[in-house]
């Protein structure tokens, strides 16, 4: 049986602020996991690429306000600091 991937672990290093801050961005990560593993199939962030991420911002997003998408670019921010690559989405 395989423990589920525990997402506050993952991005302890790189979390910072408030407790709400730190909360919404847990949230979020959560649920960018969740919208990737059901679309690719891929359970950890390790194994994500950029087109995992862009799909979620392109797709998954569309149809949210500029402010949802801009708390989610902050998570998505944090997640691509924490996988230490150089990926940018958007201007």
């Amino acid at each position: 049986m395989n423990k589920p991937f525990d997402m506050e672990l993952f991005l302890a290093a790189v979390l910072t602020g408030s407790y709400a801050t730190r909360q919404r961005h847990l949230r979020q990560a959560k649920i960018i996991q969740a919208a990737i593993a059901d679309r690719w199939k891929q359970e950890t962030p390790w194994c994500w690429r950029r087109k995992h991420m862009a799909w979620f911002v392109q797709h998954h997003l569309a149809e949210h306000s500029n402010a949802t998408k801009y708390y989610y670019s902050l998570t998505l921010k944090l997640l691509i600091r924490r996988l230490d690559k150089k990926w940018v989405f958007g201007s």
